[in-house]
């Protein structure tokens, strides 16, 4: 036994013993029998103790073997639960393998969930892509519908054309036959071409004589030049006293303006006199055609003669107007023209049968029509600073701005060529 028990039960023993020993000594105050009573107490106490110790080592025991089978449980219970736990560590392991994978892969799917996004974007502008191109393709069907019924049309158009090319093929057969005419014809001319060449052959040497003549001429010129630009510092200083003069010069032409329309004046009231002066002369030669009708024609020639002087009077006043209308460098450019040039003016202005003219005057001066044209530009150029004739095209023109003065030019001359022919 335990010294704890062993204690405890000499201390119940005493506390028995007293207590029996006590109560029964009070009303008696007989120490045998309260020693016995003691005894007895204590005895009894003893063997109540000894039953209770028993039946608690009974009861420990019961409930050490229910210990002992809650220690087997709960051992058993420690084993699966160590199991349990390892279990649990592996699988703790494996979740937390299973959470990075699942990290990772949820990593993986908040970028593919971004690539998603993008790719989300992107398609919805190509799908705005594809709907424009849609309605671009429907209008593109559209177009081509109405192309189609285009080219319907346009193929009945053609079957329509090539029945008439069929009907031009037959008349572009005949007009081959007139071009095989004018084939002909060419011919002719290229021959006629040939002999000009001949006769530039001949000509030649003349031209190479002209280009040395030139070139000394060239030469000439410069030093011309020179001496004209010392003279243009000269005539800057003139030019003051000119201009002075030029206004002294325009008020004389308003006073010779004023006496010409005076002149006119004049001489319309001069042909309303003739006018009247040949009814009159008229009325004579019938009234004399009944008296005296042989003498007749030889009068009516000395009455042409003597009684009309009136054209006479006219031609100087036109010519003067002319005259005047036209400047001092076209006077000396008309002055400096030989005859068969002015005839060339004349044909150019003219335009009727241009080339054969021209031809029929270069063959009477022995020369050819373009040389004849280069040297009225020549002229031209020497005098007024400026080409008169267009040779650049097939037939020569004379340029738009020259025009009028070349009509005045040439009117001048056929006037002043009828005054020769009256003096002589």
């Amino acid at each position: 036994m335990q010294p704890a028990t062993i204690s405890n039960r000499v201390f119940l023993g005493i506390v028995a013993f007293s207590v029996s020993f006590g109560l029964s000594l009070v009303p008696n105050w007989d120490f045998p029998r309260a020693m016995v009573t003691g005894v007895i107490t204590l005895l009894a106490t003893y063997a109540a103790a000894f039953c209770v110790d028993n039946r608690r080592r009974a009861y420990e025991m019961l409930v050490l073997n229910s210990l002992h089978k809650r220690i087997k449980e709960l051992e058993g219970l420690k084993s699966r639960i160590i199991r349990e736990i390892d279990k649990i560590e592996e699988h703790r392991n494996l979740l937390y393998t299973e959470s990075n994978k699942l990290k990772t892969q949820v990593a993986e799917s908040r970028n593919q969930r971004d690539n998603l996004h993008r790719e989300s974007s992107t398609f919805t502008g190509q799908k705005k892509q594809l709907e424009s191109e849609i309605t671009a393709f429907k209008k593109e069907l559209h177009s081509l519908e109405k192309s189609q019924t285009e080219l319907n049309n346009s193929v009945s158009n053609l079957t329509a054309e090539k029945r008439r090319l069929e009907l031009n093929c037959n008349v572009s057969r005949s007009e081959i036959n007139q071009l095989q005419t004018q084939i002909s014809e060419l011919y002719e001319e290229k021959q006629d071409l040939e002999s000009n060449l001949t006769l530039l052959g001949r000509l030649k040497p003349q031209i190479e004589e002209k280009v040395y003549e030139l070139r000394i001429q060239l030469q000439e010129l410069e030093i011309n030049v020179n001496e004209q630009n010392q003279l243009l510092i000269a005539t800057t200083i003139k030019k003051a006293d000119v201009e002075s003069s030029q206004n002294y010069l325009q008020t004389k032409l308003g006073e010779q303006q004023a006496e010409l329309q005076q002149l006119q004046s004049q001489v319309s009231l001069l042909q309303e006199e003739r006018d009247l002066l040949q009814n009159q002369v008229w009325e004579l030669l019938q009234q004399m055609e009944t008296f005296e009708p042989n003498s007749l024609p030889a009068q009516e020639q000395e009455d042409d003669l003597d009684l009309f002087p009136f054209s006479e009077l006219l031609t100087p006043i036109e010519t003067q107007e002319i005259s005047e209308t036209l400047s001092e460098e076209w006077m000396t450019f008309m002055e400096q023209l030989p005859d068969h040039e002015i005839q060339v003016l004349k044909a150019i202005v003219k335009q009727e049968n241009l080339k054969g003219t021209i031809k029929q005057i270069a063959e009477a001066n022995i020369t050819m029509p373009n040389l004849l044209i280069d040297a009225i530009n020549e002229r031209a150029n020497d005098i007024l600073g400026e080409l008169v004739i267009n040779p650049g095209i097939e037939n020569p023109e004379i340029y738009q701005e020259h025009i009028i003065n070349v009509k005045k030019m040439l009117a001048l001359y056929e006037n002043l060529m009828t005054r020769q022919a009256s003096s002589n």
